[in-house]
């Protein structure tokens, strides 16, 4: 498929709501996809609306990958908006004869794969169950979306080798990201920062983001005894530095009502308790360890109206404060009439500017040369998420609030990574993550309770099959984070409002994931 067409048409048919016209269906599956009129073969032909809607340009910003990435939220967000209507057609058959076969051709046509048989077969008797197939739908959406998210991956490691010798050649060895579990910033990595997952990337979302300081000091000691024993990704003498970055989000457009809800919505909370992590996590380590020096933090915010960042600029001592940043949406707007070369050199000069800041923001210089590189990499790579914003929702998302698709429970389906696909609530037992499982249930009693749908909450654990056993105990463990759950949630799960799905997977990235009998 071509996706800069493809690109193109999605731009149009912003402008097409915009005025009040309907826009065109999103795909409902992968290998659909391509018969929808992305390629009508109108290729290098911008028709006037296009240009209106795609009129903002920036010197830096990757329009091929803007493409790209369009195409796979619009497959991957199609597979879960064709189940409603695909779901609805079933219903208005149900009672003709020969509906079995009648609604298995409707379903590979719509959705591009088979409903569970028994179902269909037992409609007759008390009536289509359309909870249960609502549940399996959005599973197979889930399914089918992790491994288009797995072969991308594969298909782009000239990009992640490249990102991994940046992060090198910047000092830092390893990058812990922790960015707050709403489900807005789930495209964080892939779409917001441009950063795709390598081997020296880690990513866990906690409410709030305030990840936990003992879990990632372990991690720490992990990462440190591997340079020791054996010098990867780089010697324990080498001078790199291990890096942690907290994200915290707010809504530009409703400040106080669709900002972190861990936070009250109230962003100066938000900065305020994920600096208290950063600085608690780089002290246990200069505590336990005596090597503080080693270990830089950084914090950005994004706006989850437009995906635009700011970030919080350290100073020669590596420490962070509230009011002294970088706001990239305004950086933008300076440097979208720049050269390239012009724009790039007005990044940096914006890092040192705020560098410079007095009064509150005050601090002792500049963050150190692979700090700065990063900063402005970063900088430059949302460039491109601004513009993709801009293009395709005329700078501002139409769902500013919660609108995901199914809740993730444990480690996460990590190679899933699209802004308001699934609220995610890490925890190994549901006491200790009870409050994130909590408001997940609140947001989905919302999105879909209140229209008669189920809770699609999907189980996912990860293991090392290099450790024996492995498999098995983190399949107990689902299960049993499972049967918490539907305890914990029971006039759902009775109603059918419950919909649980058991998933574990080996821990390199893209490895299969395999579905657990339930």
């Amino acid at each position: 498929m071509n996706t800069h067409n493809a690109y193109a048409l999605r731009a149009r048919a912003q402008h097409a709501r915009r005025h009040g016209h309907a826009p065109y269906g999103l795909g409902t599956s992968l290998a659909a996809l391509p018969a929808r009129p992305a390629d009508s073969g109108e290729q290098g032909s911008e028709k006037p609306e296009q240009k209106n809607a795609t009129a903002r340009r920036h010197p830096l910003a990757d329009r091929h990958t803007n493409a790209r990435l369009a195409y796979c939220e619009d497959s991957v967000k199609g597979r879960f908006e064709a189940i409603a209507p695909a779901l609805k057609a079933l219903s208005a058959v149900q009672h003709l004869e020969d509906f079995p076969n009648l609604a298995q051709n409707i379903a590979r046509e719509r959705l591009g794969y088979a409903l569970p048989q028994g179902i269909l077969d037992d409609a007759w008797v008390a009536g289509l169950d359309l909870k249960a197939l609502y549940a399996h739908c959005a599973f197979s959406a889930l399914k089918a979306a992790a491994a288009q998210f797995a072969l991308d991956i594969k298909n782009q490691l000239e990009q992640v080798q490249d990102t991994r010798n940046f992060f090198l050649d910047c000092g830092f060895h390893a990058v812990d990201i922790s960015p707050c579990a709403d489900g807005r910033l789930k495209g964080l990595s892939r779409y917001i920062l441009r950063l795709p997952l390598t081997s020296l990337t880690r990513r866990k979302a906690y409410a709030g983001a305030l990840f936990d300081v003992e879990t990632d000091v372990r991690h720490w000691v992990a990462t440190e005894l591997r340079r020791f024993r054996e010098g990867v990704p780089t010697t324990a003498d080498a001078g790199t530095r291990y890096l942690k970055i907290a994200v915290y989000h707010t809504s530009s457009s409703d400040p106080c009502h669709e900002g972190c809800a861990a936070h009250g919505s109230n962003e100066a909370k938000a900065i305020e308790a994920a600096l208290e992590r950063l600085m608690q996590f780089r002290q246990a380590i200069q505590n336990a360890f005596c090597c503080g020096a080693s270990t830089d933090i950084l914090l950005i915010g994004v706006d989850t109206d437009n995906d635009s960042i700011k970030v919080h600029i350290p100073d020669a001592n590596g420490d962070l404060s509230a009011y002294r940043h970088v706001d990239n949406a305004k950086l933008y707007e300076e440097t979208a009439g720049l050269s390239g070369d012009r724009a790039r050199a007005a990044v940096y000069d914006a890092i040192r500017a705020a560098s410079r800041k007095d009064g509150w923001g005050a601090g002792h210089g500049e963050p150190h040369d692979g700090m700065r590189r990063l900063i402005a990499n970063l900088l430059v790579n949302n460039f491109s998420q601004i513009e993709y914003v801009n293009d395709l929702y005329d700078g501002r998302y139409p769902d500013i609030g919660h609108a995901e698709r199914y809740i993730s429970v444990g480690d996460g389906f990590e190679e899933v990574q699209m802004r308001n696909v699934a609220y995610y609530a890490h925890l190994h037992t549901l006491e200790e993550g009870v409050a994130d499982m909590d408001v997940g249930i609140k947001i989905f009693k919302g999105l879909n309770v209140k229209h008669g749908l189920p809770i699609p909450v999907a189980i996912h654990y990860r293991y090392d099959a290099r450790v024996p056993g492995a498999r098995e105990r983190v399949a107990e463990k689902a299960r049993r984070v499972t049967n918490a759950i539907r305890a914990r949630y029971a006039d759902l799960a009775a109603q059918g409002l419950l919909a649980c799905h058991l998933s574990v997977q080996d821990l390199p990235t893209g490895s299969p994931i395999e579905s657990l009998e339930d």
